[in-house]
C-alpha cells in the first residue's frame, strides 16, 4: 500500500492488474503508479489477481471485484486505474459493481500526452489517438461517449463537448489526419532541406524518463523541459553540436516509449517517431541504474526495427552512472559509452562515438590550393568547413573539413 500527502488535493485511486504470466506484472502496476503520480493522481493500494485470462466481461474475477468494492467503500477511493485496455462493457461492468470512475491503461497515458502536447502537431496527435480510442469503446449497446467526461483520462487540447454520434468522431478524426498531413509535409520539406544542406541528423531515442531532454540541455543548452516524470517531454526539440571532426550534427530529441505503449499512440505519434527512421545515426539513452534496463533498452529497439531502422547506425549511451557504485564494471565496446547527462561526464567519449560511429561524409585535413584554384576554395566553404586559410607565396594554406562529393577535385592538393 502507498500512501502521499500532498497541499494540493489529489484524486484516490486504487491500481488493479491480472497477472496472466505474459509480463512481469509487479514491475508493469510499478509502471502504472508512476504514469498515475505523473497524470496527478495518488495511489492507495495495489491490486494484482493471478489468472490463467482475463474475465470477459469483468477482466478480473467476480469475487475480488466484490472485494474490492468493500475496500473502496472503506477508503474514499474515487477512481480504479486498470494495467490493462478494457472493453466498453468490461468499464460499464466494473462500474456497476465498484461505483466509481474505471480508467484503463490507454486512458491514462492518453490523459498524460494531453497535458504534456506544447505544440500544434503534439496536440493533433494527442487528440487524433483519443479519438480513435474513442471510437473502440462506442461499441457497446447504450454505452454513451458522454461517460468519459470530466477528470482523468479526458483532458484533450482543443476538446469541446465530445459528441456521441460516431459520425462526428469520424469527421473529427479525418480533419485531424488531414492537418497532420499538412504538418508532416513540412517536416518533409525541412528533413529535404537539411539532406540537400548535408546537414547530418542524430535521434537521442530510448524509454521514457532515461534523461533524453536532460542530456540534450546538457550538450546544447537547449533548454528543454527536463523533469523526472513520464512524458514529460512530448514535443520535437532539435539542436545543433559540434563534432570533434569539426563536422556538425543536429540533434533531435523525441518521444519517450514505454512498455505496451497503446497501438493508437504508436500510430498517432508515428511521424515524431519516424526522425529517428531518417536520422543518421541513432543514440540510444539507457538508464544503467534501472533495475530493468535490458527491458526497457529491447522496447526501443523493438520500436525502431518496426519503424525500419535497422539498418541505421546505433549507439548505445549508458546514462546515471552517477546512481551507481564506484566499484561497478560498465562495458563498453566501440558503439558503447557510459555517462552522467546530470553531471556532464563522459561527454568527450560519447562525441567521440558518435564522430567514429557516423557515415563518412567528409574528411578533414590541410590542403595547398593554388591561387589559379580559389573558386575550388569557395566550393569548399559551401559544402563543408574551413577551420583556417593561410596565403603563402605558393597558394592558400586551408585547414578544412571537405565534403566526400568533392574530395576528388581537392585530394591532389592535400600536403
Amino acid at each position: 500500500m502507498n500512501t502521499t500527502n500532498n497541499e494540493v488535493k489529489r484524486p484516490k485511486a486504487v491500481l488493479v492488474c491480472v497477472d496472466t504470466g505474459e509480463f512481469d506484472a509487479e514491475r508493469s502496476i510499478e509502471e502504472l503508479e508512476e504514469l498515475a503520480d505523473t497524470a496527478g493522481v495518488e495511489t492507495i493500494a495495489h491490486v494484482i489477481q493471478k489468472r490463467p485470462s482475463y474475465d470477459s466481461a469483468t477482466c478480473i474475477g467476480a469475487g475480488r471485484l466484490e472485494e474490492l468494492a468493500e475496500y473502496i467503500s472503506r477508503h474514499d477511493i474515487e477512481i480504479a486505474i486498470f494495467d490493462h485496455e478494457l472493453t466498453a462493457n468490461q468499464t460499464k461492468n466494473i462500474e456497476s459493481i465498484i461505483e466509481i470512475r474505471v480508467i484503463d491503461r490507454t486512458t491514462l497515458i492518453l490523459d498524460i500526452f494531453a497535458q504534456r502536447a506544447l505544440t500544434k502537431e503534439g496536440r493533433i496527435q494527442v487528440e487524433l489517438a483519443q479519438n480513435k480510442y474513442r471510437l473502440a469503446h462506442l461499441a457497446g449497446k447504450g454505452i454513451e461517449l458522454s461517460r468519459l467526461g470530466g477528470g482523468i483520462g479526458t483532458r484533450g487540447p482543443g476538446e469541446s463537448k465530445l459528441e456521441t454520434d460516431k459520425r462526428h468522431i469520424r469527421k473529427r478524426i479525418e480533419t485531424l489526419r488531414s492537418e497532420l498531413k499538412e504538418l508532416e509535409k513540412r517536416r518533409n520539406f525541412h528533413r529535404a532541406r537539411r539532406k540537400k544542406d548535408n546537414v547530418l541528423v542524430g535521434a537521442i531515442v530510448g524509454y521514457t524518463n532515461v534523461g533524453k531532454s536532460t542530456l540534450l540541455n546538457a550538450l546544447t543548452d537547449a533548454g528543454v523541459l527536463a523533469e523526472d516524470k513520464l512524458f514529460a517531454t512530448l514535443d520535437i526539440t532539435s539542436r545543433a553540436l559540434e563534432l570533434p571532426d569539426g563536422r556538425t550534427i543536429m540533434l533531435i530529441d523525441t518521444v519517450g516509449l514505454i512498455r505496451r505503449l497503446p497501438h493508437n499512440l504508436v500510430e498517432a505519434f508515428k511521424s515524431t517517431l519516424e526522425e529517428a527512421a531518417n536520422a543518421d545515426i541513432i543514440i540510444n539513452l539507457i538508464d544503467i541504474s534501472a533495475d530493468d534496463g535490458y527491458e526497457q533498452a529491447k522496447v526501443t529497439y523493438d520500436l525502431l526495427s518496426e519503424l525500419g531502422c535497422d539498418d541505421i547506425p546505433k549507439i548505445n549511451v549508458l546514462n546515471k552512472i552517477d546512481k551507481l557504485d564506484e566499484d561497478i564494471v560498465i562495458p563498453k565496446d566501440n558503439t558503447t559509452v557510459a555517462i552522467s547527462a546530470k553531471n556532464h561526464t563522459g561527454f568527450d567519449e560519447l562525441l567521440e562515438c558518435i564522430s567514429r560511429n557516423l557515415p563518412e561524409t567528409a574528411k578533414r585535413g590541410r590542403y595547398l590550393i593554388p591561387y589559379d584554384k580559389t573558386a575550388l576554395i569557395n566550393r569548399v566553404r559551401e559544402d563543408g568547413k574551413i577551420f583556417s586559410e593561410e596565403f603563402t607565396e605558393n597558394g592558400t594554406v586551408i585547414d578544412a573539413l571537405v565534403d566526400l562529393k568533392i574530395y576528388s577535385s581537392v585530394k591532389e592538393y592535400s600536403i
